[in-house]
């Protein structure tokens, strides 16, 4: 009940958003916050638009349902930004819901007040339902700033389901607390589905949880200025190596480079054809571990994450550039 509060006085402080406690369901991380969405939200024949790239469980927990995901490309040359034409394009008497991701896992784009507002528009007249995921809302770079979907009028807030929780912004994936926000009955049935499962998340967490919402800025602050260090170095690095390019991100902690310009090309083990032949060579001939594209919708990138220390990004950066001199 304490943590239910303190994320209610956080919602309404940062955000504006008035809820009761009883809108507001805690759980064990933000995925088994989504997870609970989609079990209780989604029928065999619904679907889901998810903006591409995308974080991985959006789809697979939709697929889990017997829905179906439905992808809305963007573009790397254009920000990632959706676009809310094509978005409506994709829109059938089966869609139940569209995913907000910002800033985004894996690109680190966000979306400004106006992409926001075209896509509540588009929600509150297509009857829809908004799914914000907002877990890397704190981790900001360089005057870029955040918006809840949900705070941009009763109307929107109402058909809004908000994904929170503390394991990014305080530093604290492990504890696995996160949350989610939103209309009463949704929450309820959500609340219904969790109870049959984990119950609450842990006590000791949730004591910790309090703590940070309540008195973790500062620390927050700390952290995101380093972040922000280590993204200026790593993405300069990324594009100064031949055959690759990485947009800067403007949240998040995660470079996302394209290596289009090495696919096609030979290691001493054979052919580079995918992003995932190109994180097995990194993995098995110079020990580093990135993640391929094709599990975020992407044939062409890799993600890299920079919750690191400096020190090992740059012996990190040193092998990625022998390793990509190597292929031929």
């Amino acid at each position: 009940d304490e943590l239910r509060q303190a994320i209610v006085d956080k919602l309404q402080t940062e955000q504006g958003l008035r809820y009761e406690k009883s809108q507001v369901l805690v759980s064990c991380g933000a995925k088994h916050s989504l997870y609970n969405l989609a079990e209780a939200l989604l029928e065999a024949g619904d679907e889901v638009i998810i903006p591409v790239p995308y974080w991985v469980s959006y789809a697979d927990q939709t697929l889990l349902n017997d829905a179906t995901p439905i992808f809305l490309p963007t573009s790397e040359e254009n920000g990632y930004a959706i676009d809310a034409h094509e978005l409506e394009r994709l829109i059938t008497p089966r869609t139940k819901a569209i995913i907000v991701n910002s800033p985004c896992n894996p690109t680190g784009a966000t979306y400004d007040r106006t992409t926001l507002e075209r896509l509540a528009e588009l929600a509150l007249r297509r009857d829809l339902l908004l799914v914000s995921d907002e877990i890397y809302e704190k981790v900001l770079y360089e005057g870029a700033t955040h918006t809840s979907i949900a705070s941009l009028g009763p109307e929107v807030a109402a058909r809004t389901i908000v994904i929170n929780g503390v394991s990014k912004a305080y530093a604290m994936t492990g504890w696995r607390i996160g949350y989610a926000a939103g209309p009463k009955d949704l929450l309820t049935a959500m609340a219904n589905i969790q109870s049959q499962s984990t119950s609450n998340p842990c006590s000791i967490s949730q004591k910790a949880a309090v703590v940070a919402l309540r008195e973790g800025a500062a620390f927050t602050e700390k952290m995101v200025t380093e972040f922000d260090r280590r993204r200026r170095v790593i993405i300069q690095r990324l594009n100064a190596m031949p055959g690759v390019r990485c947009r800067m991100p403007s949240g998040a902690f995660y470079a996302f480079p394209n290596v289009s310009g090495l696919l096609g090309r030979q290691s001493s083990s054979g052919k580079i054809s995918t992003p995932t032949d190109l994180a097995n060579y990194l993995l098995q001939e110079f020990k580093v571990a990135v993640v391929p594209g094709e599990p975020f919708g992407s044939t062409q990138h890799i993600r890299l994450s920079y919750a690191t220390g400096m020190d090992t990004i740059i012996r990190g950066m040193d092998r990625l550039d022998a390793a990509f001199k190597q292929l031929t």
